[in-house]
């Protein structure tokens, strides 16, 4: 009997059926990350990304790819590490444009997608993510699915595309040295490969089922101990958070904690002790970003704001600000705590200390277990929408377009007039 293998056994996860009963709440739950991308996207139309791709690129979803990560808005799945939507709408709108396919055929796909790239990208261990952006290697395993879903693809077709999409997977942390867009490529690559192995899988080009624990695969040249698959009765997009504040997701629970602490007390003056987990760390201690992008991966930048103004907007970010709050960033420490760092990444945690006070956060806002309210996502999505330079009737046709509406023309004929 010929060995099955991980692909195998998760393209036969990938067919079950949507349950009658379970369809209104995973559309619904679909939508909402269909809006939050949406709104990501809106918002990163008049970055300087925005501005080279017009001029590199003529499809206005590829446009949209790469606009998806620019504000480190878009959603989190935690135990994988990776952020599916921009990944995964992509493809799965090119896909449906292709076919001219259903709304309710876009969001099965999208939630398809999203399944299969958090459960690769549950299986990559420490050792991955040290060098390789989890978003990055597993994007284009959830893209290539969310395509497949809308081709119609069988169980072969399946593997064929995910084990070509895993002989290119990848994206090196390099970028996060050096003061340039890489991250955002990374994203569209993913998408825009998973999208292009759904088509060829879709004529019958074949690929290896083994990619994933082969001598030669993905897990041999990337991980140490690589996770088990786990397949689970629930859909993995109901896992999946929402970001409110405009830093890495890393970054989150520190601000949460830091804003609580700021309410409770009325003022953050003098020295302020942040303790999280090692990867917090790692990402987001930065005492002295010198970019944008930079002051978006720096608790000490976010926590100087907060100290400020007790909340934080995306202009918190820019340049003017980063000069602003040199001198507060420098009474703010960041260190690794043991028990944080057990709970992770199950729990995303931080503690603030200021002045004997303390605020422990176990699950930043936007997680499951404290979760943004439908709206508090249309917010967002708002805000986004005319932080791109909208207008309201913009941010109203997006939010009834992505919630309400059958018609996925219009959504197209949207991002079309916003990135034209």
């Amino acid at each position: 009997m010929t060995q099955e293998s991980l692909t195998e056994k998760l393209a036969a996860h990938l067919i079950r059926p949507v349950d009658r009963n379970m369809r209104d709440a995973l559309h619904k739950r679909a939508r909402l990350h269909l809006l939050d991308w949406m709104g990501c996207v809106a918002g990163a139309r008049q970055s300087k990304i925005a501005n080279i791709v017009k001029m590199a690129e003529s499809d206005i979803l590829t446009r949209a790819a790469m606009l998806g990560n620019v504000l480190e808005m878009d959603d989190i799945h935690r135990t994988s590490i990776l952020h599916p939507g921009p990944a995964v709408w992509p493809s799965a709108l090119s896909a449906i444009r292709e076919v001219n396919g259903t709304m309710e055929i876009l969001l099965n796909g999208a939630a398809v997608g999203y399944e299969a790239m958090i459960i690769i990208g549950e299986t990559l261990d420490s050792r991955h993510y040290e060098f390789y952006h989890n978003s990055a290697t597993a994007g284009g395993f959830g893209a290539a699915v969310a395509a497949g879903h809308i081709f119609g693809f069988d169980k072969d077709k399946y593997v064929f595309a995910m084990g070509n999409a895993g002989s290119i997977a990848g994206g090196l942390w390099q970028m996060r040295h050096e003061n340039v867009m890489t991250k955002q490529m990374h994203l569209t690559h993913a998408a825009l490969a998973g999208l292009w192995q759904a088509r060829l899988a879709r004529q019958g080009f074949t690929g290896p089922k083994f990619i994933l624990e082969g001598p030669q695969g993905l897990y041999a040249a990337t991980c140490d101990k690589p996770k088990p698959m786990k397949y689970l009765d629930e859909w993995r997009i109901f896992d999946v958070s929402f970001k409110p504040w405009g830093a890495c997701r890393h970054a989150h629970p520190a601000i949460d904690a830091a804003i609580r602490l700021k309410e409770r007390r009325g003022d953050l003056h003098g020295e302020i002790v942040v303790e999280t987990y090692k990867d917090a760390v790692t990402f987001c201690d930065r005492q002295n970003p010198q970019s944008t992008q930079e002051a978006k991966f720096s608790i000490q930048h976010a926590l100087a704001v907060i100290a400020d103004k007790g909340e934080i907007e995306l202009n918190d970010f820019e340049p003017d600000a980063i000069s602003k709050y040199a001198a507060a960033r420098a009474r703010i420490t960041v260190e690794q705590a043991d028990d944080i760092e057990a709970r992770y990444p199950q729990h995303y945690g931080a503690r603030v200390s200021c002045g004997g006070d303390v605020v422990e956060v176990i699950d930043a806002l936007g997680d499951p277990e404290c979760p943004m309210s439908e709206g508090q996502i249309m917010d967002k999505a708002r805000q986004l929408i005319l932080w791109g330079g909208l207008s309201e009737k913009d941010a109203d046709a997006a939010i009834n377009l992505c919630l309400n509406s059958n018609d996925v023309g219009e959504i197209q004929k949207l991002l079309q007039g916003w990135l034209s």
